[in-house]
């Protein structure tokens, strides 16, 4: 029986309520990060965490395959992005030591700095946008909840290496 034919398990008044404070809460939180980010380090909320993933990597390197798979974004969006850090001179690219088939993005000095810098402004919003204000029992289920999500989600997508 395909998906389609069967009839929906449409949400209560509750869950209705629920996902839409998820979306819009997560929606504005984005954007606010986002914002905050640009403003002060002219960088974007991706730009961030690109350098904060290959900053707890050996060498400050990682495959671009890998790094879109961890950020769990295409690899397409992960190469536009890299393209503009590498313009700034935030992140450098080459071929993989082992093979030189791969592609691998390396964080360049000057991206440690913006890291540096940028790391007490970004942790301060995501504390006071959501850690303060939410319940620390309530946070912790958050946390799994979104876990669940992703487990769930990666499931049938085995390449996939979200960390």
């Amino acid at each position: 029986m395909s998906t389609s034919s069967r009839t929906p398990r449409w949400l209560d008044e509750g869950q209705q309520r629920s996902w839409r404070a998820l979306v819009i809460g997560t929606t504005l939180l984005m954007d606010r990060l986002d914002d905050d980010l640009r403003r002060t380090f002219n960088i974007s909320l991706t730009e961030y965490e690109i350098l904060v993933r290959l900053s707890e990597r050996p060498g400050r390197s990682m495959r671009m395959a890998q790094l879109a798979d961890a950020l769990a974004h295409s690899r397409s969006r992960v190469t536009h992005t890299v393209d503009r850090m590498e313009k700034a001179g935030l992140i450098v690219r080459g071929t993989t030591p082992e093979d030189g088939r791969g592609i691998v993005a390396t964080m360049t000095d000057q991206g440690l700095r913006v890291l540096e810098e940028a790391a007490p402004v970004h942790v301060e919003g995501v504390r006071s946008y959501l850690v303060d204000v939410a319940d620390p029992a309530d946070f912790a289920a958050l946390g799994r909840t979104m876990d669940a999500v992703t487990d769930q989600l990666i499931a049938g997508h085995p390449e996939m290496e979200i960390r």
